[in-house]
Formats: structure tokens, C-alpha cells, sequence
């Protein structure tokens, strides 16, 4: 017997059934990813010139700052989907595969922290 169309048994279909959900999220980071950088690269191209009071000055600004610690957050996150989907896939024994992505987790989580308390540093007037 036959359970619905071809597309109909594939949509949400899988061993964890999450694989279109994971998928959508790395294309959306990096859309936003995309979006910050060009942001960024807009906002340093208006600058006079490049001196680190002129950028200090310029990220310490609210909306520069923000953005700055969006990409940070966002392009630890975008790495963190696409190299777990890189252990899924070639990494077998399942201790190894836990253990990797423990390390992924902790990594990713501690670089975009560390991004994010700088930037906050430079907002907040903590760099001279």
C-alpha cells in the first residue's frame, strides 16, 4: 500500500527527522551573515580613515556594535551547523562523535562569548 505522494513521504522523513530544519537554519545564518558583513564593510568604507580611535569610536556607536556582536553570534553559529553536520557524517564511533561535538559546542560557544564581551569592552568604553 502506498502512503502519499513521493514528496509526501520525503517531507519530514529521516532517522532524526530534523535534517530540513538544520538545513534552513545554516541557509537563513548565513543570509545573515551576508547581510552583517556587507553592513560592516559599508560601515568601515564611510570612515575617514582607519586609526584605532576612529574604529573604536565607530564600533563604540550602538548600532555598529550591535551588528558587530549579531556576526559574531551568527558566524559561530553558522560554523557550529556546518561542522556538526561534517562530524555527523564522517565521524562513526559514537563516543568519538559525542566527544567531538562536546569540543565543537564548547569552542563555538566560548569564540562567539569572547567575541561578543570584546565588542562589549569597546561599546561600553572599556579600551582606550
Amino acid at each position: 500500500m502506498d502512503k502519499g505522494t513521493s514528496v509526501g513521504r520525503v517531507r519530514g522523513l529521516g532517522s532524526a527527522h530534523e535534517g530540513a530544519h538544520h538545513w534552513m537554519v545554516q541557509r537563513f545564518t548565513a543570509v545573515g551573515n551576508l547581510i552583517l558583513v556587507l553592513f560592516l564593510a559599508v560601515g568601515l568604507a564611510l570612515l575617514p580613515d582607519y586609526s584605532y580611535a576612529t574604529v573604536a569610536g565607530w564600533a563604540s556607536q550602538t548600532l555598529p556594535a550591535t551588528a558587530l556582536a549579531l556576526i559574531c553570534i551568527n558566524t559561530f553559529w553558522h560554523a557550529r551547523l556546518g561542522l556538526q553536520v561534517l562530524i555527523e557524517d564522517y565521524v562513526h564511533t559514537p563516543g568519538n562523535k559525542f566527544a567531538c561535538i562536546a569540543l565543537l559546542n564548547i569552542a563555538t560557544i566560548g569564540g562567539a562569548v569572547f567575541g561578543v564581551v570584546s565588542i562589549a569592552r569597546i561599546a561600553l568604553g572599556g579600551i582606550s
